[in-house]
């Protein structure tokens, strides 16, 4: 498993990668899933890739390979909309070449590809390809991607991201959302790898690969955990069977009789002399605990 996300604003685009590959608890090893396409003022591709290893590497080593891709190479493309297209193309090469024996050892042809980047004369372009060799295009509406254990990160970008968004706050946001997902899934793990890219540069702006040393994301590690805890305890306590009339933090009121889904017993063991205990408010449960 592995952790990848590319965010396309109006001033560039963000990539972040682990580095985790996993064939079980014993066999843990590091492999980037970045690559870097570049051609300093004609053209700067990053392709990311998460499933199936075996399949990704296939898929880098024919895109370094017009023959295997129809002559065509994602080096001469004409646009970023060609360039995935011929990614594409080097997936369903590698499908048609590996998946039959894949599949009779029970292995699923899974990869799951970003390519993301800007070819002069065009503007930054961001894209998510899939098993199939189809792909999609980041728009303003949608601007990121994520492959890989994408739900734990997921909250953070939905709540940040924006295109306007600067190209630092969406590297700090993605870390943060790097961080939540190896907070809840071992599966993921440093080093990352961090690639900011300016638009209209043509070449890589910053790069850097991230390992447990590295100030900037023990802090982010520290400080993102102490901050949610803090906003947490500061929301207040929910009002349980409030007055009709109240406003503030209600969860239930008299006026509304909430019962759940019951079960009940049979005649043999039912108890008719006992009724549901009334519902109390969160302060009368701990008075009760701190009596007893």
């Amino acid at each position: 498993m592995t952790y990848c996300v590319a965010i396309r604003l109006d001033s560039g685009l963000v990539f972040l990668s682990d580095s985790r590959t996993n064939a079980g608890v014993d066999q843990v090893s590091t492999f980037r899933k970045m690559t870097v396409f570049e051609n300093p003022g004609d053209r700067m591709m990053v392709l990311m890739s998460a499933g199936n290893l075996s399949i990704s590497q296939s898929v880098r080593q024919m895109l370094g390979h017009p023959s295997a891709t129809g002559g065509r190479s994602i080096w001469t493309a004409s646009s970023m909309d060609e360039a995935a297209q011929i990614v594409g193309e080097a997936v369903r090469a590698v499908y048609e070449r590996d998946a039959r024996s894949l599949r009779e050892f029970g292995i699923d042809f899974n990869v799951s590809l970003i390519l993301g980047g800007q070819i002069n004369g065009e503007r930054c372009r961001l894209f998510q390809i899939y098993s199939a060799g189809n792909f999609i295009e980041a728009q303003n509406e949608a601007s990121y991607f994520q492959i890989g254990e994408a739900k734990y990160g997921k909250p953070i970008i939905d709540r940040v991201i924006t295109p306007a968004t600067s190209l630092d706050e969406a590297a700090k946001c993605a870390l943060i959302s790097m961080d939540s997902t190896l907070k809840s899934n071992v599966s993921v793990g440093l080093p990352l790898d961090l690639l900011i890219y300016e638009k209209d540069s043509l070449a890589v702006t910053r790069f850097v690969t991230i390992d447990e040393k590295n100030q900037y994301f023990r802090m982010i590690r520290d400080t993102w955990g102490q901050q949610l805890k803090r906003v947490f305890e500061n929301i207040d306590d929910p009002v349980w069977n409030a007055a009709p009339d109240a406003q503030v933090n209600v969860l239930s009121t008299t006026a509304v009789r909430n019962q759940p889904v019951r079960i009940p017993p049979p005649q043999s063991v039912a108890n008719t002399d006992a009724h549901p205990a009334p519902l109390q408010t969160l302060a009368q449960q701990n008075r009760s605990r701190q009596q007893h």
